[in-house]
């Protein structure tokens, strides 16, 4: 009778073992999210703000800053249900406005436009790269909640379920392919 429990015992402390591993794993990926989604949030919000400057700059046509701004200024004000709607138009805007490489040299031909134009183009380019680390740390949350143990046991206690930031972030190819000092 005794190897029977001792048997019972090591099986259940390997159990034991194997959930509280898979808890805190996906308590780790839970704290991956939220510091990506913060990075995004930042990068987002470097993006906007940029934005609403060159468009307030005096540098670009009227048109064009009207644009640029009311897009940049709808994206820093969006409630979170409307979030990735707000900043997929602020891409597209970005699109429509630096979508010619005629239109970039304008602005670096301006004063403070070397700069400000830097300073865009960075911003377009990380914010993707946020937007990247973000979702594959909700898809490597979502694939381990997903495992049996992690539902039956629910191992993910009351943490809401990851959701993937899904919003249209391909830059201006004026401002993606061209090389900036210090990005």
């Amino acid at each position: 009778m005794t190897p029977t429990l001792i048997w019972i015992l090591v099986g259940l402390v390997a159990i034991g073992l194997y959930l509280s591993w898979t808890a805190g794993r996906l308590d780790r990926l839970h704290a991956r999210i939220d510091a990506a989604r913060a990075a995004l949030d930042a990068q987002l919000l470097r993006r906007a703000s940029v934005a609403q400057e060159l468009a307030t700059s005096g540098v670009l046509d009227p048109a064009a800053s009207i644009v640029l701004y009311e897009a940049a200024h709808a994206a820093r004000q969006a409630e979170e249900e409307q979030r990735e709607v707000a900043e997929s138009d602020l891409s597209q805007a970005l699109r429509a406005v630096f979508g010619e490489v005629q239109q970039v040299e304008a602005v670096r031909a301006a004063p403070g436009g070397e700069e400000a134009a830097g300073e865009l183009a960075q911003a377009v380019r990380r914010v993707p790269m946020a937007r990247r680390f973000h979702n594959d740390a909700v898809r490597a949350a979502r694939a381990l909640r997903e495992h049996r143990a992690v539902r039956w046991f629910h191992l993910a206690g009351h943490a809401p379920f990851p959701l993937a930031f899904e919003m249209d972030d391909e830059p201006p190819v004026a401002l993606a392919d061209r090389p900036t000092s210090g990005a």
